[in-house]
C-alpha cells in the first residue's frame, strides 16, 4: 500500500513540475511575442526589437502576472508617443499566452526532457 501512495505522489509531483515548466515557457515566449508586437508599433528596426523583446522575457521572470511587462511596455508607448492604452496591451499579452501555449504544444507534444519519467502503469 505505501508503494502506491508513494507511486501517486511520484506521479503528482511529476504533473506539477510539467505544468510548472509549461507555464513558465508560455509566460516566456508570450512576453516575447509581445515584446516583438511593441517594438514593430514603436518602428524600432529588427535589431532593436529582438533586444526588447528579449529584454520583456528576462523582466517577465520576476513578475508572473504580466504587470511589470505591460508597464514597461505601456510607459515606452508613452514616450515615443504611440497611441496604445494599457488596456488595449493586457489584451494583446493575453491574446499571446494562448499563442504561445499553441506554439509549445506544436514545439513540445510530448513530455519534456528526460527527466520526465512516465509514473504508473
Amino acid at each position: 500500500m505505501t508503494d502506491t501512495f508513494r507511486e501517486i505522489e511520484r506521479g503528482h509531483e511529476a504533473m506539477f513540475k510539467l505544468d510548472e515548466e509549461l507555464r513558465f515557457k508560455a509566460r516566456s515566449r508570450r512576453n516575447k511575442l509581445f515584446g516583438l508586437w511593441a517594438a514593430q508599433r514603436m518602428g524600432m528596426p529588427e535589431a532593436d526589437a529582438d533586444a526588447y523583446a528579449r529584454g520583456l522575457v528576462l523582466l517577465g521572470i520576476d513578475s508572473a502576472d504580466g504587470e511589470a511587462v505591460v508597464g514597461k511596455v505601456v510607459g515606452d508607448f508613452r514616450d515615443v508617443d504611440v497611441g496604445v492604452e494599457e488596456a488595449e496591451a493586457r489584451g494583446v499579452l493575453q491574446g499571446y499566452y494562448a499563442e504561445a501555449l499553441k506554439q509549445l504544444a506544436n514545439v513540445f507534444p510530448t513530455a519534456l526532457g528526460n527527466d520526465h519519467v512516465q509514473v504508473g502503469g
